[in-house]
């Protein structure tokens, strides 16, 4: 157990005025460093390690994985967002990598301090660079916690963020596709 981080929560809650000795409330610091050492076990880890074996599709068509779930915690309020992760990658050479493994990579990147922006970036970074696609699409939608439980209360919002890199910047045919494949309407 983390004694540094239970302290630091026994003394945050203490400074907002929890009594940490309420009924119920004895372990909660211990229980809340547990839960946030979870939330961030992805700071530090490298993607390149997460692809495992890659394997010759036979074809040089575009891959999608859509509807990845996903949870991460704002950086600024240090509260969850939540949502979908959709991946369209244009394989080099006909390799692909085992769906499972989008799954891993979104997870990775997720868990640490995040802006919904740079997770995008992120991913479709880690698609290009790991697997050495040809061209990457991210799609992110998700709700920002941030926006419903202060402020305008914005309930129901939904944030959309996209990311794309490689030959669908440059091939507007192949974009178009990718973004189809991925649910998106045609423009």
């Amino acid at each position: 157990m983390n004694e540094k981080a239970i302290r630091a929560m026994r003394d945050f809650l203490d400074a907002v005025g929890v009594d940490i000795e309420a009924r119920g409330m004895e372990k909660t610091p211990e229980r809340v460093a547990q839960m946030y050492q979870f939330l961030f076990d992805g700071m530090g880890k490298d993607t390149s390690d997460i692809w495992g074996e890659t394997f010759d599709a036979g074809s040089d068509g575009i891959v999608a994985v859509r509807n990845i779930p996903f949870y991460s915690m704002c950086e600024h309020h240090l509260v969850p967002f939540f949502g979908e992760v959709s991946i369209a990658y244009l394989p080099k050479d006909g390799r692909v990598a085992g769906f499972s493994k989008f799954s891993k990579l979104v997870e990775v990147l997720s868990h640490q301090p995040q802006l919904q922006e740079r997770l995008t970036a992120q991913i479709a970074a880690a698609v290009q660079r790991d697997l050495g696609a040809r061209g990457v699409l991210v799609v992110v939608e998700a709700k920002q916690l941030c926006m419903t439980m202060r402020g305008d209360l914005a309930h129901g919002t939904r944030t959309v963020t996209s990311e794309k890199n490689g030959v669908f910047q440059t091939d507007s045919a192949l974009y178009q596709q990718a973004w189809m494949i991925l649910g998106g309407e045609k423009s």
